[in-house]
């Protein structure tokens, strides 16, 4: 092992890709002066498998260098390595797309300036939110916001956060509809429903307040439903999303809960902190991990 700072890198997305990204990074890494071992990753989900081996090797920081969806896959990584005592801090370099949980912990954009941070010895303990078996900090959504991830993913050919709202304005024009059983701490509701977006952070998809109230540290995990909308009233309610003003439409409902179980028809996608994790899923639980992961701000 050499180094006090493991950096997996997405090359993919964001910013930039392939070697600029990683000329980029490593030029920002050096500035800082960090000491580090840079790890591209070569196939999806290998940023996982990295940070495991990363937890098991003894490495005192992992550093996830890219978007919302790297950080997902390295801290459920650094989690699976669940033998360790101690496991290492995460340190984020926000080269992504949209870096909601990045921006949310008060990160500076500047490459830099955010590798600076992962020596200053300043870290914050954060909830953590599970879906099924998978761990996310930033946002989890099933219904028609999961959709427009998997249209997002689709659309490679156009660049930028505006892709969300492009992907947004397609699934919207679809007119998808889902039956849930959405069941919470101390209620529950059994009927037509567009989409349940959780929340841990305030923001996702780089412009979207889908839980404008959500903390990342207050033990409880924030969740909005939505029950049927036509499409014009969709189309309406969706510049009400960049505020968060959505949240007073009276088909929307917003509640706080540690648990959250979903019975849904037909299927649909999971997507946690901007990845698909399930394409055809039918019975979904979520809960809130409270202070369960230790993250350099």
């Amino acid at each position: 092992m050499t180094g006090t700072v493991k950096v997996i890198l997405n090359l993919q997305g964001g910013r930039w890709t392939g070697q600029a990204k990683i000329n980029f990074v490593e030029q920002a890494l050096q500035a800082a002066k960090v000491d580090y071992h840079l790890e591209p990753t070569a196939r999806p989900e290998e940023g996982l498998e990295l940070a495991r081996r990363a937890a098991q090797e003894g490495w005192p920081i992992v550093a996830a260098a890219g978007g919302d969806g790297t950080i997902n896959q390295v801290l459920n990584g650094l989690l699976q390595a669940g033998e360790i005592a101690e496991p290492p801090l995460l340190g984020l370099i926000p080269v992504g797309t949209a870096n909601d949980l990045a921006d949310g912990l008060g990160l500076p954009r500047d490459l830099k300036a955010a590798c600076q941070r992962l020596t200053a010895g300043q870290s914050r303990l954060i909830d953590l939110g599970q879906v099924n078996n998978r761990f996310f900090a930033n946002n989890s959504a099933v219904g028609l916001e999961a959709v427009v991830t998997a249209t997002h993913d689709q659309m490679r050919w156009f660049q930028g956060k505006n892709r969300y709202l492009l992907a947004a304005l397609r699934v919207i024009l679809s007119n998808q509809s889902w039956h849930m059983k959405i069941t919470w701490d101390n209620g529950e509701y059994d009927g037509p429903a567009i989409l349940v977006s959780v929340g841990n952070n305030s923001r996702t998809g780089g412009s979207f307040y889908m839980t404008p109230n959500a903390l990342m540290d207050d033990g409880l995990i924030d969740f909005i439903y939505g029950a049927s909308l036509n499409r014009l009233q969709l189309l309406r309610l969706l510049p009400k999303t960049f505020t968060g003003n959505h949240i007073h439409h009276p088909a929307i409902t917003y509640l706080q809960t540690t648990a959250l179980s979903i019975i849904t028809y037909p299927p649909t996608p999971i997507q946690t902190d901007g990845e698909i994790i399930d394409t055809q899923a039918t019975h979904i639980k979520y809960r809130v991990l409270p202070q369960k992961l230790r993250v350099i701000v």
